[in-house]
């Protein structure tokens, strides 16, 4: 017996069985109208959601532990922890997160970094409004992507170190001596890092002459310029 059908009643469209729920991001940018537009770019897709934001790389990590993300989208120059530091760090807690970096610099070593970091793919802010949303796509396939100018120069550099047998770029310090240059270079005290990394204040001062000697430089003046250079942190 056939189902009575009232008359003026719209049709039900059942739901497609290869739909499947939005991407879920997590985007990380100090700057909130950064943040505010590049959500903007991301919401108006319907495979991408934004679904947390983080102001810095500590609470990126913060919001990924404790939030249901699929892919972090993490600016280079934050405070408190870049987003390279943030990117290591989530990549030894939450291996199957996806990783993208979005950045203003378009920097050889930066994009290496992020590889060795465990991110996918490296997006210029410059031009985000039309590499972003495919980043993000290639990013949750497990396919890397670079921004379409560097393919070139970065292939061409990669191929003449291994011509030279030197391979990729060496980290000039370690990621203990990153994260301390960045804080010594906002400002914070051997006490005041220590409290923030869990670490005493003598080891801290340690670190600091390990990093004055590795980089040849007398004082902290020094460090914080070599610390903007590297974008650590923004002049």
């Amino acid at each position: 017996m056939s189902t009575p059908v009232t008359p003026g009643s719209p049709p039900t469209t059942p739901r497609s069985p290869n739909a499947r729920p939005p991407i879920r991001v997590l985007l990380a940018d100090d700057h909130t109208l950064v943040r505010r537009g590049v959500r903007l770019i991301l919401d108006g897709e319907p495979d991408l959601t934004v679904v947390a934001e983080a102001g810095d790389g500590a609470e990126a990590v913060a919001r990924a532990r404790e939030t249901d993300v699929d892919l972090a989208v993490l600016d280079v120059a934050m405070p408190r922890m870049t987003g390279l530091q943030a990117a290591r760090e989530l990549s030894r807690r939450l291996p199957a997160l996806h990783i993208l970096i979005l950045t203003m610099y378009d920097n050889e070593e930066y994009f290496f970094e992020a590889l060795r970091a465990g991110a996918s793919g490296y997006v210029l802010k410059s031009v985000a409004d039309r590499d972003l949303v495919e980043a993000c796509r290639a990013a949750v396939r497990d396919e890397p992507f670079i921004y379409p100018g560097a393919e070139r120069a970065l292939v061409r550099s990669y191929l003449e170190r291994l011509h030279r047998g030197d391979g990729l770029p060496e980290r000039a310090i370690t990621e203990r001596e990153e994260e301390i240059l960045k804080l010594v270079a906002e400002g914070h005290t051997s006490k005041e890092i220590g409290e923030l990394l869990f670490i005493s204040a003598k080891t801290v001062e340690r670190h600091r002459a390990n990093l004055l000697q590795k980089l040849g430089m007398r004082d902290r003046l020094e460090l914080t310029r070599y610390a903007i250079r590297a974008g650590l942190i923004e002049a």
